[in-house]
């Protein structure tokens, strides 16, 4: 990890906190699941080729648990799972896992799914609130008793590292959470994850949660604490934070704090704060306070890079004045502040830009530039592309530097995501003209390649020029929708910059989202809502009804 400056704390009060009892784990766990809370959020469906690309990049990263899907909710999600378990979970990589509910169809679904995992881990869960016990489950809590350790060990079966969740713990009775987090540990269970399900906890709550279960679970000394928790109140990070100071070895969170409702933990946030903070967090893991040593195993010169894939693929958008990754986070406009940075960073700045991976390097691209340097850029940027998706992104990288002279490393990120991020173009843009001005009528005309095959022209007036190309579209593609956000953001400053347009759209079955960049935003306009409607036209042609992991009934153990 690189290294910042920062203000030592004192720490004299930091023991008060634990208990006598010794805490398995003397550093930070990054369990990531992005790839399944994450995509949970409303029009953030990733496709197999998606999840691969945002694996290999949390790989690079550094987490050590990637949480990679629910195999039994759909085909698609088995897929996915097993092909990150292949290609990403190498001996020298993280630890894949895959969610289960407690039922052996899940279980096995997970267990099959993450096979070719050199390190396989099976998340099970069962919710353990009497709220959810009565409305959701309609089960006693004997029976929530009997069903987790028959399920932790079925899950054991299948492969050596399980983790438990006991759903809603955040409002379970703390004695019936004890008994079942003790059976579910002597069932098998090397980890027991905590989660607080629908972001309700304060974090001294949570962490005298945390410090409960460790102070009253007998063997918890044979399993890491982990913890999981939603920012439906905004302290998801606080309440981790709190956790780590009483005992929490495993962090669960997502990119960007992507994820159901308000989101989850972030990871960017959760990471730079015990970096920045090492010392006062250390002593909580039993280091001296000016130790030196990474709380974690995270190269936080990735981050950046991997908040901006993220985004880019998912189409959740990061506002800008989002901690550690927003486009305003190491922005200065008051003059004070500015004469204070120009002096020393030190004096308005806790971290330095470039040790999250925000960086300045400009490569001048024009017709001369070629594929080998082209390439070449992109692995040390960290990008790995097929062969035929180089190619795209070399001819998408040759019309950009055609009309931009100065091509910069976030010009370049948003056109390889472009590449990589579609879903198939069932129906293809093949040319849009638009006319307006400000005594003009918007009009727009589009050529169409169908599905089938067939080359569609037609026109459309608006109340904008946008608005008019949507309206023609609309006329090709029988896509019956509803625009509810459009969004458009400069990848960089300056008049011929790229412009990243990220639309959503919701049907019946779902929200849809669509993303494109170009130097002309009604170009990218375009391909955005293509991008959306193709990724609709797929979810309708293969009707794959996914199953939601706390949705989902759970009627037998069958």
């Amino acid at each position: 990890m690189s290294t910042s400056g920062s203000t030592s704390q004192s720490t004299s009060n930091s023991t008060t906190y634990l208990s006598q009892r010794p805490i398995k784990g003397d550093r930070i766990l990054i369990f990531d699941t992005t790839l399944r809370d994450g995509e949970q959020s409303p029009g953030a469906t990733l496709n197999v080729e998606q999840k691969l690309a945002i694996a290999h990049q949390l790989a690079r990263l550094g987490v050590d648990i990637i949480e990679a899907g629910f195999p039994y909710a759909s085909p698609g999600d088995f897929e996915a799972v097993q092909k990150i378990a292949a290609s990403v979970g190498t001996e020298s990589g993280p630890t894949i896992c895959g969610l289960a509910r407690a039922t052996k169809k899940d279980i096995d679904a997970a267990a099959k799914a993450l096979k070719p995992a050199a390190k396989a881990r099976i998340h099970t869960f069962l919710a353990t609130s009497d709220i959810h016990l009565e409305y959701k489950l309609k089960k006693t809590r004997a029976e929530v008793l009997a069903i987790v350790p028959e399920m932790v060990a079925y899950a054991k079966s299948q492969v050596e590292d399980v983790e438990f969740s006991p759903e809603d713990a955040g409002r379970s009775d703390p004695e019936f959470l004890y008994q079942v987090l003790e059976a579910a540990i002597a069932a098998g269970a090397s980890t027991i994850n905590i989660p607080d399900t629908v972001g309700y906890t304060m974090p001294a709550e949570f962490g005298a949660l945390i410090k409960g279960i460790h102070d009253n679970v007998p063997n918890i000394d044979q399993a890491i604490i982990s913890v999981h928790g939603h920012d439906d109140l905004g302290v998801a990070v606080a309440n981790f934070l709190e956790a780590v100071k009483n005992g929490a070895r495993q962090l669960e969170c997502t990119i960007n704090g992507i994820g159901e409702r308000a989101g989850n933990a972030a990871l960017e946030e959760l990471v730079m704060s015990l970096h920045v903070r090492r010392q006062y967090f250390n002593p909580f893991l039993g280091r001296a306070v000016d130790s030196t040593e990474p709380l974690c195993n995270i190269d936080t010169q990735q981050i950046y890079q991997t908040s901006r894939l993220v985004s880019n693929l998912t189409g959740m958008l990061v506002q800008p004045n989002k901690a550690i990754v927003g486009a305003n986070a190491f922005a200065h406009e008051s003059g004070i502040h500015q004469d204070g940075v120009l002096k020393n960073k030190l004096t308005y700045e806790i971290m330095d830009a470039q040790s999250v991976g925000f960086s300045n390097n400009r490569i001048v691209l024009g017709k001369l530039s070629g594929r080998h340097a082209f390439s070449t850029r992109l692995t040390e940027l960290g990008y790995e592309l097929s062969e035929q998706e180089l190619n795209r992104a070399f001819l998408r990288f040759k019309e950009v530097a055609d009309k931009k002279k100065d091509i910069t490393d976030r010009d370049l990120g948003a056109i390889v995501s472009d590449e990589i991020r579609s879903f198939p173009e069932s129906y293809k843009l093949e040319h849009v003209q638009v006319s307006c001005g400000d005594r003009a009528m918007p009009t727009a005309t589009v050529t169409i390649l169908t599905p089938e095959g067939n080359e569609l022209i037609d026109a459309a007036v608006g109340t904008g020029p946008v608005d008019a190309v949507y309206k023609a579209i609309n006329r090709v593609v029988d896509l019956p929708n509803e625009l509810i956000e459009f969004s458009v953001q400069s990848v960089t400053a300056g008049i011929d910059a790229l412009g990243e347009v990220t639309i959503r759209l919701r049907h019946e079955t779902g929200v849809f989202s669509g993303h494109a960049a170009n130097t002309d935003i009604i170009v990218a306009s375009a391909k955005a809502y293509m991008a959306a409607l193709n990724q609709l036209y797929y979810s309708l042609a293969n009707q794959e009804q996914r199953k939601h992991p706390q949705k989902s009934k759970i009627s037998s153990n069958a």
